[in-house]
C-alpha cells in the first residue's frame, strides 16, 4: 500500500474539497488517462485495487502511471469510546481528489484495451470517472 515514509505532522484536519483540480489535470506521461468527475478521498487500498485491475487486464503489457499519492492521514477513535480525550490515532492514508484530476495513465496498448482496463479500474474507485485521450 502507498503511504509516506515520514510526515511533518502525524495528524491533519479534514479540510474542504472546493473547486476543480488545479494540478494534474491533463494527460502528461501516457497516451490514455482516467479523469475524476467528482471530488472525494481515495484510500491507498482503492488505488492499489485499481492498479492491480488495470495491470491484470493489460497482462503486463504497456506502462501504467499512478498520478495520485495518499499523503493525508485519516484518524479514527476506537469503537465504543466516549467523546473527548483528544483526536484518534491515524488509521489509514488518503489522496484528496478534485474534479478534473487525472488519476491513472496508460501507454503501450491499443485504445480498446486501454479503455477496458480503465473501466475495470473505475469500478474500484468511489466516484464517477471519464476515459480521456492525450491531445497531440
Amino acid at each position: 500500500m502507498l503511504m509516506p515514509k515520514r510526515v511533518k505532522y502525524r495528524k491533519k484536519q479534514r479540510g474542504r474539497m472546493k473547486g476543480n483540480a488545479q494540478k494534474g489535470n491533463y494527460v502528461a506521461f501516457g497516451r490514455y488517462g482516467l479523469k475524476a468527475l467528482g471530488s472525494c478521498w481515495i484510500t491507498s487500498r482503492q488505488i492499489e485495487a485499481a492498479r492491480v485491475a488495470m495491470t491484470r487486464y493489460i497482462k503486463r503489457g504497456g506502462k501504467v502511471w499512478i498520478r495520485l499519492f495518499p499523503d493525508k492521514p485519516v484518524t479514527q477513535k476506537p469503537a465504543e469510546t466516549r467523546m473527548g480525550k483528544g483526536k484518534g490515532a491515524p488509521e489509514h492514508w488518503v489522496a484528496v481528489v478534485k474534479p478534473g484530476r487525472i488519476m491513472f495513465e496508460i501507454e503501450g496498448v491499443d485504445e480498446p484495451t486501454a479503455k477496458e482496463a480503465m473501466r475495470l479500474a473505475s469500478h474500484k474507485l468511489p466516484m464517477k470517472t471519464k476515459f480521456v485521450v492525450r491531445e497531440r
